[in-house]
């Protein structure tokens, strides 16, 4: 992909051409030039925020949301590296509450994970969280207590560097991408626990097959038939009960961020939904992708990108016409989009694309890396090959360790390093797709030192019971936490043995993605979507002293049991 550098010059030769307006508005911060109606923002070394019930109003329908602050999503947190902050959170409700820090660097009592790292905030309480401010970046913040994530209990944070921004822009808009539901989130829960495809109203069908919109031949189906799978099991809930918001705001409300022709504009974009992961585009304007997970990368120019639950990613845009233009944050599964639009004034409006058709699974998607595309059937008889007696669940196949149980349905036979290859849906996207091989750091990685060891976690699941876990078992079975000593460095490998996609987050550290890029520039990431019968590959110093979450960020898939703690030992003294 084309890459180029942001020239601070050129930024500032603008503002002097620009004068008058121009010149008033660069007396602001860039983060400043909001749009409208602009995220409510609180700053400063002392926070209150309030957890409590809200009505919450979209698409012509008011539901129960739990808000901080009665906002949906919650105040923008903005925060300055090298300062003290001092949350305090006032508890409302009539449960226990929680506030967790994502991809935030502090003491891991701090961190706000109930059981964990903490008791929780109990009803009528309140906490005081306290920690020094050691990063920059793009971030956000969310309860860890019952399912209210889904109600709306999330925010964005965003932290100025103590130093020269390293990226240049003129004007700044925080986009945060969610999913609502009318349904209550244990409602949601309920009916996947019986019926796994209860929200799937995308299936292969007859006519599909006859018509051809399918875009499946015979054998094809008669493959997937045999296998008793489903090529369209992308997502577990979608569009058929999910509106798709951006900044709060439904496709039809369609929240605006103003811009002037000619401006560098800086769009933070955070994935905070519950179940959601989002293919982004903006027609007519290419994105200079400048961050990841709140990290600094190397611009590397692109068309769209696929953002997981609990990614970040900030982009800069360039918009040059008088004219509006569209921000499409479009489910993986072609089930609904969110919609928002950049204009230089209020009212104006661009076209918004059709849905896409849905993509269909392949046989890289069951961890059969070496066997090609299921689409692909140049060299492979599919008339010949007993699909009715192939096993996806062969104990053979399973590592040491892992519990092959009825928490198991699928074991990957090959799974693959697809860091490189575009995500689902997009393999024949006419434009430029990031892919996560196309990251590399903007700075150096302060740990060169080779792993000592090397760690190998399986991602599992039986689909038809909805049931999910680590190796084989899920963390209510009381399995042992994952140990490191601090300050170990560990090479860790991922492996999806299920046909689902999982972004899976570590706290209070940040890894490294083992790309093959640049050495001593891999990316750092806290959190990475593991792709359907893939493998992904980190390196993680282990040197934040403390009990820490790690889990699937699919939060029913946290729910069910793909959830463990990292233990990281002795608490005090120097390197083990």
């Amino acid at each position: 992909m084309t890459q180029f550098p942001l020239d601070r010059r050129s930024l500032l030769r603008g503002f002097a051409a620009g004068g008058g307006l121009m010149a008033l508005q660069a007396a602001l911060p860039a983060w400043a030039h909001t749009g409208s109606p602009g995220l409510p923002s609180l700053t400063g070394p002392n926070i209150d925020l309030t957890v409590g019930h809200s009505p919450f109003t979209v698409g012509g329908r008011t539901g129960h949301a739990v808000t901080v602050n009665g906002t949906l999503p919650a105040p923008l947190i903005r925060l300055r590296e090298g300062q003290n902050a001092r949350l305090t959170v006032t508890n409302t409700l009539d449960e226990d509450t929680s506030i967790h820090w994502h991809g935030l660097l502090l003491p891991f009592q701090m961190d706000g994970v109930p059981g964990i790292s903490f008791p929780g905030i109990k009803a009528g309480e309140t906490f005081v969280y306290e920690f020094p401010v050691i990063q920059s970046g793009t971030y956000w913040y969310h309860s860890h207590s019952n399912l209210q994530e889904a109600m709306g209990h999330y925010g964005p944070l965003v932290i100025d560097p103590a130093g020269a921004d390293p990226v240049a822009y003129d004007r700044e808009h925080v986009l945060v991408l969610s999913d609502w539901s009318f349904l209550h989130p244990h409602q949601i829960l309920d009916k996947l626990k019986k019926s796994p495809g209860y929200f799937n109203r995308q299936r292969t069908t007859l006519a599909g097959l006859i018509d051809g919109s399918d875009r499946m031949s015979p054998e094809e189906r008669r493959m997937w038939g045999a296998m008793r799978m489903d090529p369209r099991d992308i997502l577990d809930v979608n569009g058929a009960t999910y509106t798709y918001l951006i900044n709060g705001h439904g496709p039809q409300e369609n929240w605006t961020g103003l811009f002037r022709p000619g401006e560098r504009v800086r769009l933070r974009i955070i994935n905070a939904s519950a179940m959601s992961i989002f293919n982004v585009r903006i027609p007519g304007l290419a994105m200079t992708l400048v961050n990841a997970d709140g990290q600094n990368v190397r611009p590397v120019e692109t068309d769209e990108f696929q953002i997981s639950v609990a990614e970040t990613y900030d982009v800069i845009v360039r918009p040059t016409e008088d004219r509006a233009y569209t921000i499409v944050s479009e489910a993986i599964d072609r089930s609904g989009m969110g919609r928002a639009t950049l204009a230089p004034r209020l009212g104006m409006a661009a076209e918004v694309p059709s849905l896409r058709p849905v993509p269909n699974l392949t046989m890289r998607d069951m961890g059969m890396g070496s066997m090609g595309d299921m689409g692909d059937t140049n060299g492979m008889d599919h008339d010949g090959m007993d699909h009715g007696g192939m096993s996806m669940r062969d104990p053979s196949k399973a590592p040491p360790g892992m519990a092959v149980g009825v928490g198991v349905d699928m074991i990957s036979p090959a799974p693959a390093d697809r860091l490189g290859e575009r995500p689902l849906g997009l393999k024949d996207a006419p434009h430029r797709v990031l892919v996560y091989t196309d990251l590399v750091s903007l700075n150096p990685n302060t740990d060169r030192r080779p792993p000592s060891r090397s760690l190998e976690i399986h991602l599992t699941g039986n689909m038809e019971r909805f049931m999910w876990g680590f190796d084989g078992r899920k963390f209510s079975e009381l399995v042992q936490p994952i140990r490191f000593e601090r300050n170990e460095r560990v090479r860790v490998t991922l492996v999806n043995d299920t046909m689902m996609s999982h972004p899976i987050h570590l706290h209070g550290h940040f890894f490294e993605l083992v790309t093959g890029g640049p050495a001593g520039h891999q990316p750092l990431k806290h959190t990475v979507n593991v792709a359907p019968g893939s493998k992904v590959t980190f390196d993680l110093t282990a040197d934040a002293p403390g009990d820490w979450a790690f889990h699937c960020h699919l939060l029913m898939h946290m729910h069910a049991g793909m959830f463990n703690v990292v233990t990281v030992r002795p608490l005090h003294g120097g390197a083990a």
